[in-house]
Order: structure tokens, then sequence, then C-alpha cells
């Protein structure tokens, strides 16, 4: 089968202790990684991961190495329960992917496992929405979208030359537009929050343009995740339509408690694209029942047929190195879940 697989994860994984007190030695997070990549193999996943053991920032790690790119403190909407904020990208001059990023992160990856080697980086929208327009360097937006989109095209092809055949966007943009207090933060920062949505679909399809034959291209959504906290709240109904026509193959949504809305916007997905439902939480160590998870896939069925559904934890254990409010063993648990779970499904 081709990914997404009926049991799939987002990507990131909680640290071990040992790599969190060594978080930067390359040793460390070479062991840290075959480690992980045994024990995901073990359970059963088809998708493998590195969980993102070399990053700080699910999103910065891989944005920062954009030629054209900075950061600064976040002076927008925040993560409830936390005082420490993740920064937030801005763009301070023209964008070029001016050198490989995280392709040897890749590379090692691929050469540790006989599985699909599954890479995450942040979708293109990420260069933009949380500081806006009043973020962005450059006079002409236009030019901005275009060379945002070129940026992708070339890390796409890197990826691609060196093996990758399941790459994700990460993308928190599409859900957090379901949010009015977001939305008027968009406003804040001179952008228009209606016409955002088919902004950003544009510019991932045109990121998309000459992807290399066999790579699955796959976007996750989700409303924030830092340290078990959230940000944004609302159903996907007002973003569905723009988001689902994006040209990926396949979405990972966001669907583990009432703040995410309902089933019914997947009506709008595009025939024979997948769907991969988040509906175990990475949030909380509480196990979900595996009846209760079928249940709720046979809801999403009244919207998307069986064939085309998947199964997931709503979003990555540990975003950030912080990583998030459970155990490594409940983390695991979870996961031996999914694929449980995905077996009785689809067997």
């Amino acid at each position: 089968m081709k990914p997404p697989f009926r049991a799939d994860q987002v990507g990131s994984l909680l640290r071990p202790a040992y790599l969190t007190a060594a978080r930067k030695d390359r040793k460390v997070q070479d062991r840290a990684i075959l480690e992980a990549i045994g024990r995901q193999e073990a359970i059963g996943l088809e998708s493998i991961t590195d969980g993102e053991f070399r990053r700080d920032w699910w999103h910065l790690d891989f944005l920062a190495q954009i030629e054209g790119v900075g950061a600064r403190v976040n002076p927008g909407p925040k993560f409830g329960g936390t005082e420490e904020q993740p920064p937030i990208p801005i763009v301070t001059g023209k964008l070029r992917y001016a050198k490989p990023i995280m392709v040897d992160d890749f590379v090692f990856l691929k050469s540790n496992t006989k599985k699909t080697a599954k890479v995450t980086i942040p979708s293109p929208s990420m260069l933009h929405l949380r500081a806006g327009r009043a973020g962005i360097a450059y006079r002409d937006m236009d030019e901005f979208w275009s060379d945002a989109a070129a940026v992708y095209r070339d890390a796409i092809a890197a990826f691609a030359k060196a093996g990758c055949t399941y790459l994700q966007l990460d993308d928190v943009a599409f859900a957090y537009l379901c949010d009015p207090k977001i939305r008027e933060a968009c406003r804040k920062n001179g952008d228009d929050p209606d016409t955002l949505p088919q902004r950003y679909a544009q510019t991932i399809r045109d990121s998309l343009k000459g992807r290399p034959a066999g790579m699955t291209i796959a976007m996750h959504t989700c409303r924030g995740n830092f340290k078990s906290a959230w940000v944004a709240e609302g159903g996907y109904e007002p973003v569905a339509e723009a988001m689902f026509s994006s040209g990926v193959d396949a979405f990972f949504m966001e669907f583990d408690t009432e703040r995410a809305g309902g089933f019914e916007p997947l009506r709008f997905v595009p025939k024979g694209k997948k769907v991969v439902l988040g509906i175990v939480s990475s949030k909380t160590g509480i196990l979900e029942n595996s009846d209760s998870l079928k249940r709720r896939v046979d809801e999403a069925t009244k919207y998307v047929p069986l064939e085309d559904l998947c199964l997931s934890p709503q979003c990555g254990f540990s975003s950030t190195h912080h990583g998030n409010q459970l155990t490594q063993d409940e983390q695991w648990k979870k996961l031996e879940r999914v694929v449980q779970t995905a077996k009785e499904i689809w067997s």
C-alpha cells in the first residue's frame, strides 16, 4: 500500500531523558533516533520518522535555514497554560533555497529502516501566518508567494533526489483561520482572513509543480501543539473547500476534541484523496477505547469512503523539544492502539 498507511503517525515523538540532557549532540541524537526507529517498527508502523529529534521547533529549524528568514517573539494569540511561547518566523529579505535543508537527516533515517521513511517539514504558509503582512519584508506580495513556492519546489526536489517517497507539509494555517480571534489578528497584521485560505492553497499547488512521480505528499493540520497546549478552535467549515484544493495527496486532520468540530466538512474532499483521521490525542495520556475509535471512523464514512480513510494521532507528541504532557509509555500505547484498531477496521 502507498502512503498514507491505514495506521499512520504525524511525526514527532517524545525525547528520551538522555537526549533532552544533550539534545545538540549529534551522536546522542543518532542513538535516540535508532532506538525510536526500532520501536516504531516493532509496533507495526509502516511510516517511520526520526521523531524530529534533531529539532528544537517543528517549524523554525527548517524555516530559519531558508535564506531571507528570521524569527521574533510572538506578539499575537498565544498558547494557553504556559508562560513560554514559541518564536514566530518573519521574512527579512528575498527568499532562496541556498543550501540543502535537513536532507542529511532524512538520509540517516532512510538508511536505517526497511519501512517507508517519512520526512516532515512546515508548509509554505508558515512563512506568513503568524506575523502576516506586517512580518514580510517584500514590497510585492505576489513576488513573495512566488519565491516561497520556488523555495519549496527546490526543497522537495532535494528530498526526492535523496530517495524520499513520503513527505508531509505541517500546516496550522488553515485550522487557525477557523478561529475568530486568529482572523482578527490577521486583520491587524494587514491581511484578509477571507482570502488567505485560497492564497495558501495556491502557493502549495505552485510548490508541488514538477514534483517527482512516486512521491506522496500529505498535509497535516492542527490548532497548535506546544507542551499539550493549543491556540485555536473551531471546525474546518470556513476553510475546507480551499484547503482541499491545495493539491496534496492526503490530509492528516485533527478531530480529537469538540474544539475541531465535526466531520461534515469532509464532504468537500475530492474523490480519491485520502483523509487520515486524527482522533487519538497526543496531548493527554488517557488511552482511547478501540470501540469508540471504530465508531468515529464509521461516522466519517458518511462523507468519505472507508477505503479513503486512515487513522493516526491528531498531532505529534513533541512538536518542540519540550514534549507534551504524557509519558513515553503512554505515547507508545497510543501508537499501538492506532495500529491495532486500524488492523481491526481494515482487515
